[in-house]
């Protein structure tokens, strides 16, 4: 999956612009509008961003699990070296230490990327302040061309402003 961003001058064009997403059959829960006046947003019914688009949420989840798993693993190895107090460990620890550090490390890390925002965003932060909408459109990479052109040919207005990298595909 990848993420289009979208410049769209005002309410009018986001509205038309999602209308031709869904009739190119984008689904609406993959389209995501960020405004400086969310009120406009929810009076033309257009999708909203919500926290997993506005926050380093995901990435930071992802960051945690890995480190979080890869410090398990290292203390399941430690304590296969030394056990403590003569106990015998086996490999169930190193796996079980593993699965509790990536479970920990994505909790913390996902507490600290829910209050950070979104850092794909801060290069549009100064048009969305001057009123205009951030369009984004999750979709799969073999559609990239597809979708731009739908967007391109009906809205010259759209300012194509380029590609997230891939999106991980549970949100």
């Amino acid at each position: 999956m990848r993420r289009l961003y979208f410049l769209v001058p005002d309410v009018k064009s986001a509205s038309a612009i999602v209308d031709e997403l869904l009739l190119a059959r984008v689904e609406e829960r993959k389209i995501h509008i960020a405004a400086k006046d969310h009120h406009e947003l929810h009076q033309a019914n257009l999708p909203e961003t919500n926290l997993l688009q506005d926050t380093d949420f995901i990435p930071a989840v992802e960051k945690g699990l890995a480190v979080g798993g890869g410090t398990g693993i290292l203390a399941g190895l430690v304590a296969m070296s030394f056990p403590p107090a003569g106990l015998i460990i086996g490999g169930g620890a190193i796996l079980g230490l593993g699965l509790l550090g990536a479970g920990f490390g994505a909790w913390v890390s996902g507490m600290i990327g829910i209050n950070i925002e979104n850092s794909q965003l801060t290069k549009f932060e100064e048009a969305i302040k001057q009123g205009h909408l951030l369009l984004m459109v999750d979709i799969p990479v073999s559609r990239i061309d597809e979708i731009t052109g739908v967007v391109k040919k009906h809205h010259p207005e759209a300012e194509v402003s380029g590609t997230e990298p891939t999106l991980p595909v549970f949100p």
